[in-house]
């Protein structure tokens, strides 16, 4: 079996392309990356090594790698005989490969009349959706109805902590011991994928908004908290009993919402919210709170980790989430300057005051509940 992965960077070595690998597909790596590409094809393989103590190791084989920017031919012959397409490449490129993925398309209708699939395999809701809309825009109207019966595009969730580090090899990635890799079953066209390690399921967005208000609030939680206490990494602050203690009310509050909304087992989601509070705790990984903590316009957003859950909690049980609070009010005091958006959110409560500024990043209005108790709670830290 063939597949494709776009994005050979360390979540694509060492997670998608570990899976695939373990599922016997040989895997064509494409990127713009000419060092990363030449190497592939220089060794034809890597390591996945694991942060654990017993630091499990990992070789995948059977790889090859296509710069897209110096031979797009040759990604678009790939295509035509691909099983399975993946992408990891970061929410903001999937535009930039849409033409390519489009060619592809265009070259399969003539010569492979065959279904395949499109899995974009990125920290975003709704990558696999959105990527087809940017490749719909590449087709004509015959093409396009031809990828809409052959061609499938079905959203998936993705979980694993990859690090930023160093390796000796350039190729080898260290990854948390931990996956998920959930995928939107009612979306394939033609027969399911082999991928031993995935699952298929028919309600793909309650795993999208556990994991998101799982494993993304509570990393975030973390991150803030542990930044006004002036921890440095993140497996040092979840240690330290008294932000543990609060990251746990944190998820306790968004299970809370989940177990409503989804009907998802209390003591089972207990036991999922142990489980990441313990990837949290791994001294193997070595994840610096000022890098969790970055973007805290988008975290803050009113669809995103922190205000979605406590807003849903809110309108569910009309009562203040107050670990939530205290979080969204830490996010809001949160600044380095390596970080243009916490500067931008600085800069915005400076001229606007928080009660305006945490209004306009949040979309709720100033005399919001929520709003009021972030703002009294941001004003309890600041004293």
């Amino acid at each position: 079996m063939n597949a494709i992965h776009f994005g050979a960077g360390n979540i694509g070595r060492g997670f998608i392309g570990l899976l695939l690998h373990q599922s016997n597909y040989a895997i064509t790596f494409v990127d713009v990356n000419e060092q990363i590409i030449d190497e592939i094809n220089r060794v034809g393989q890597y390591h996945v090594l694991l942060a654990n103590e017993a630091k499990d190791q990992f070789t995948v084989k059977n790889i090859k790698g296509i710069n897209s920017k110096v031979n797009p031919e040759q990604v678009v012959e790939q295509f035509i005989h691909a099983d399975i397409v993946t992408t990891a490449i970061g929410p903001n490129i999937l535009k930039f490969i849409a033409p390519l993925i489009a060619d592809g398309i265009k070259a399969r209708m003539k010569s492979n009349q065959t279904p395949v699939n499109v899995i974009a395999c990125e920290n975003m809701i709704g990558g696999s959706s959105a990527l087809k809309q940017f490749v719909l825009e590449h087709l004509n109207e015959e093409e396009a109805a031809w990828t809409e019966e052959y061609v499938g595009f079905p959203d998936s969730a993705v979980d694993r902590i990859v690090p930023n580090q160093k390796n000796e090899n350039l190729l080898d990635v260290l990854v948390e011991p931990f996956h998920e890799w959930v995928v939107d079953e009612t979306a394939i066209k033609g027969a399911k994928p082999e991928i031993a390690e995935a699952h298929f399921v028919n309600n793909l967005q309650a795993y999208i908004e556990r994991k998101l208000f799982t494993v993304n609030t509570g990393h975030a939680a973390t991150a803030y908290l542990g930044n006004r206490k002036n921890y440095e990494t993140i497996s040092e602050t979840i240690q330290h009993e008294d932000v543990k203690e609060k990251v746990l009310h944190v998820l306790q509050e968004t299970g809370k919402v989940l177990v409503a909304k989804y009907g998802f087992n209390a003591a089972d989601h207990q036991k999922y919210i142990d489980k990441i509070l313990g990837r949290f705790a791994n001294v193997y990984i070595v994840d610096d709170v000022k890098r969790v903590g970055r973007s805290p316009l988008r975290k803050l957003g009113g669809n995103d980790r922190l205000v979605a859950p406590a807003l849903a909690y809110y309108n569910e049980f009309k009562e203040i989430p107050s670990y939530l609070v205290e979080v969204m009010a830490s996010a809001l005091h949160f600044y380095t300057a390596e970080d243009q958006e916490s500067v931008e959110l600085k800069n915005l409560i400076d001229e606007k005051g928080v009660q305006a500024a945490f209004s306009e990043v949040s979309g709720l209005s100033e005399d919001h509940a929520l709003v009021k108790e972030v703002v009294l709670t941001y004003n309890k830290i600041n004293a």
